[in-house]
């Protein structure tokens, strides 16, 4: 198996004779790919106006499209360091199996050898969540799709998406991805927020559950949370910190909420940036060993071409649609990512 090493020029300085320390890297993304529908019309979901005839005339040809442009912004993340395409990506917003399939068998991607799990859930939408995997990279050996029940005003039940956890070896060390889509902001903010505490508190039962088996389990939520790093949902109930010093065995690091404070955003509206697309990281993961696979850094991919180049948007994303409009652009967030690196032994030189 190839395996990429980081040789640190930033990490700790040299000491003079002594062998450079080499890290192995794997990244972690992940991306809202907006409204990844092929292009037949399934009688159990209102997928109808992401069809030919429908509202969006959503063709083979602007599928095809949408196909080719997601799967060359997932090869580029995290290339210019990690030398590859990433190892573990978590989706959003994709339909079903078969666009999973169409994605990771595109020239793109298709090197890669991808892996999927993927569960349908009741999204009145159609909308999934979805983790793609290297297969040399990750050995799957659990997945479960757990419900989110939500009720309106009238008692009627809120379809939404289910939240993904998939379990497995990364490499050798035991890593467990729990891929969210949280409910939107639809009706305002301050309306919608309690559907988004109750998918946090979901989300936090699935983390206690994996600790209560294992206190030092490894487990990264990623996901579009529909929350900002400082809302309520992150700070209150799932207790996220902006400093990996700051991280006890109560709470979990966040390492969006420090690039949210510099002003940086995944999607903007109104002429504001939300930091929407976030990663959750147990303690595990920040104050372990050099031994094991510990956080490094995370990042926004918002390169040129993702960005609309001119007028009122300009630097906004580079949609594929704006309302019904079609644009052929890329998708209404910016992906994330975070490196993940593991101090490799230095194998000793025969005396002489």
């Amino acid at each position: 198996m190839r395996i990429w090493t980081l040789t640190t020029l930033l990490l700790p300085l040299l000491v003079l004779g002594q062998r450079p320390t080499t890290y192995k890297i794997r990244t972690v993304a992940f991306y809202n790919l907006e409204n990844l529908f092929d292009t037949k019309n399934d009688s159990l979901i209102f997928d109808d106006d992401r069809t030919p005839t429908g509202r969006y005339q959503w063709t083979e040809i602007r599928y095809k499209t949408k196909i080719t442009n997601s799967s060359k912004v997932l090869s580029k993340i995290g290339e210019a360091t990690a030398k590859q395409t990433p190892d573990i990506i978590g989706l959003c917003e994709i339909e079903n199996k078969t666009v999973l399939r169409d994605l990771i068998t595109h020239p793109n991607l298709v090197d890669g050898n991808y892996g999927f799990v993927h569960f349908d859930s009741p999204d009145d939408r159609g909308i999934d969540v979805a983790l793609l995997y290297k297969k040399a990279a990750f050995l799957p050996n659990a997945s479960k799709s757990h419900r989110l029940l939500l009720f309106d005003d009238e008692g009627n039940r809120d379809y939404t998406r289910d939240q993904l956890v998939v379990s497995g070896y990364l490499d050798d060390e035991e890593v467990h991805f729990i891929v969210n889509h949280w409910p939107s902001r639809r009706g305002g903010q301050t309306k919608s927020e309690p559907l988004r505490i109750k998918a946090a508190q979901l989300t936090k039962r699935i983390i206690d559950s994996l600790q209560t088996i294992n206190n030092a389990a490894k487990i990264i939520t990623m996901g579009d949370l529909n929350d900002d790093p400082i809302n309520n949902s992150l700070k209150k109930v799932l207790k996220t910190k902006s400093k990996p010093k700051l991280v006890d065995s109560l709470s979990l690091f966040n390492p969006m909420e420090k690039l949210f404070k510099k002003g940086f955003g995944t999607l903007a509206y109104r002429d504001k940036w939300n930091l929407f697309d976030q990663f959750i990281i147990t303690p595990s993961l920040v104050n372990d060993s050099k031994k094991s696979f510990q956080f490094w850094k995370a990042g926004i991919y918002n390169p040129k071409y993702l960005q609309n180049s001119t007028g009122q948007y300009k630097g906004y994303p580079f949609r594929t649609y704006v309302g019904t409009t079609y644009q052929g652009g890329y998708a209404d967030h910016f992906p994330v990512y975070i490196y993940l690196i593991k101090e490799l032994q230095q194998k000793r030189q025969p005396n002489n």
